[in-house]
């Protein structure tokens, strides 16, 4: 946990040391009313696009903040706004809601470079899940996955840029429309991004299962599911191996993997 530098600071313009935020996975930090955290491979591009956002009733953003020179970084960080709220995994109807009018808002945007130079679990997992790679995997991660790829099979759906991790990444304030933060760019249909954050919600969050049913309308549904559970299980296996497939954390995606399979059909 490594707190921006006093150039960091004056590079935004900033004079009040930097307070560790919670959340952020511990890297997120803020001083006066501006949020500083790592750069990214595609934050110019982030910060771009944010920038030129129109504002809108269904959902708010975190305007990103230029550095005295005009930049989007200064030494390997960015910054923006701080915006009012709190995040609320039990709102999922609410956040799935806010991410559609989000992924409309930015439905006609091209496809980024980054996203075939990233290389992190996430983004390997997220390959995995659409058939792009593979990877052998443990003995219990196969064992997981198996009834989710027999159950894969191919889709026609128009892709674009999305947000890949809703749940925990929306705001809620009184009198204010949903904030969403902290964008992971993919480029996938905009149904499979709201089935992460259904399986999400159901693995981790406590929700229901009427909750996928309430979605279904989307788009080859089932099989949007299906490959947001290969994407969050063959990430889990990447990011931490063999190690991972504990009991808990296997009894967390049964029932959901029991849910999708059918519906894949």
């Amino acid at each position: 946990m490594t707190a921006p530098t006093e150039a960091v600071l004056d590079a935004f313009g900033l004079s009040e040391p930097a307070v560790l935020l919670p959340g952020g996975q511990g890297e997120t930090w803020r001083s006066e009313g501006i949020v500083l955290k790592r750069a990214e491979l595609e934050s110019s591009w982030r910060a771009e696009v944010l920038d030129g956002l129109p504002e809108s009733s269904e959902f708010r953003v975190a305007r990103p903040v230029r550095t005295r020179d005009g930049e989007w970084i200064a030494f390997g960080w960015e910054a923006s706004w701080l915006l009012p709220g709190a995040t609320d995994t039990g709102r999922q109807d609410d956040v799935l809601t806010a991410g559609a009018a989000f992924h409309a808002a930015v439905a006609d945007l091209p496809r980024p470079g980054f996203i075939d130079e990233r290389d992190d679990p996430w983004s390997d997992g997220d390959r995995v899940a659409w058939e792009e790679r593979s990877i052998d995997g443990s003995p219990a991660y196969q064992e997981v996955v198996a009834p989710l790829v027999a159950a894969r099979r191919p889709v026609e759906l128009v892709a674009q840029v999305v947000h890949g991790d809703l749940p925990g990444n929306v705001m809620f304030a009184d009198g204010l429309p949903p904030a969403i933060i902290d964008w992971p760019v993919y480029w996938r249909p905009p149904a499979w991004a709201a089935a992460v954050a259904v399986v999400d919600a159901l693995c981790w969050y406590g929700a229901k299962p009427d909750l996928a049913e309430r979605w279904s309308h989307l788009p080859e549904w089932g099989q949007m599911l299906v490959r947001a559970l290969i994407y969050r299980i063959a990430t889990d296996e990447l990011a931490q191996g063999a190690q991972v497939w504990t009991p808990a954390h296997r009894a967390a995606y049964a029932p959901v993997i029991e849910l999708a399979v059918p519906s894949a059909r």
